[in-house]
């Protein structure tokens, strides 16, 4: 089924219903921050992120379910990746921790909102550190928090999945002590089509057009069976490639596999 226009779209979208879910957010943005200060004050761990994260998923209209057996701690998530909604649906499900591309941490307000949910920067131009980046990430499993790498690398059209990089995932073949590798599929249903980031949109066209759609959506966060254990990297994507694509409705796994990722 092809993914409708961003034209047609953008026809259901409205400026005004943008407008008021973009204050509903300043609101809770502004309940949840003095909270959270006072626990970093005291040099607790703060649950206001997530807090404010669930709550940023249903101002955007998302209704989030979740199926399939807890998450341990230590967990590394392999996620398809749709939109930037799925940051705030994974986070209001398990509680998660993102590894991030560098640039996020630099844009006003959004860097400063990732730091508090502890992200893990990585920096995409510094291709010499990869080993460096393996072992940050294998570190960040040590904390018993969540980690979510999203190996498409870049956002798909939800119809199909994008080739899953192994590079991230060095960190994981074979796992550290305790950690376990879990995929996870973010199912938009039929909604998908509204909800997608493709096609060149710029992200603040998109989230303007997605803030301003109709009603609610359905995001169903399915989180499958650990993957076994292995020190071949390109099998562990393939793998979670292969799982997360016959979870996802949106998805006619196995023919909507692309190749392969080197």
């Amino acid at each position: 089924m092809p993914s409708r226009s961003t034209a047609t779209i953008s026809a259901v979208s409205s400026r005004w219903r943008a407008g008021a879910r973009i204050a509903g957010l300043v609101i809770l943005f502004l309940a949840c921050v003095g909270p959270h200060l006072l626990v970093r004050l005291s040099r607790g761990r703060s649950g206001w992120p997530r807090r404010f994260l669930a709550g940023a998923a249903w101002i955007a209209g998302a209704r989030v379910q979740v199926e399939g057996s807890p998450l341990l701690p230590h967990s590394l998530i392999v996620a398809n990746h749709t939109s930037w909604l799925d940051i705030l649906v994974l986070a209001a499900a398990t509680g998660t921790r993102f590894v991030s591309k560098a640039e996020i941490g630099t844009v006003p307000l959004i860097g400063w909102l990732a730091d508090q949910n502890h992200t893990l920067y990585i920096d995409r131009a510094q291709r010499g550190d990869a080993h460096g980046q393996v072992r940050r990430i294998a570190g960040a499993l040590d904390d018993p928090q969540p980690l979510t790498v999203f190996p498409e690398g870049t956002t798909s059209d939800g119809r199909r999945l994008l080739p899953f990089r192994s590079t991230l995932l060095q960190a994981v073949a074979p796992p550290p002590p305790l950690a376990v590798v879990r995929p996870v599929a973010v199912d938009y249903h039929e909604g998908v089509d509204l909800i997608a980031w493709t096609g060149g949109e710029p992200g603040l066209a998109n989230a303007l057009r997605v803030l301003g759609l109709r009603g609610t959506r359905r995001a169903t966060v399915r989180l499958l069976e650990p993957l076994p254990a292995t020190g071949d990297r390109k099998r562990l994507a393939a793998s979670a490639q292969g799982a997360i694509a016959a979870a996802l409705s949106s998805v006619a796994a196995p023919d909507a596999l692309e190749a392969r990722a080197p």
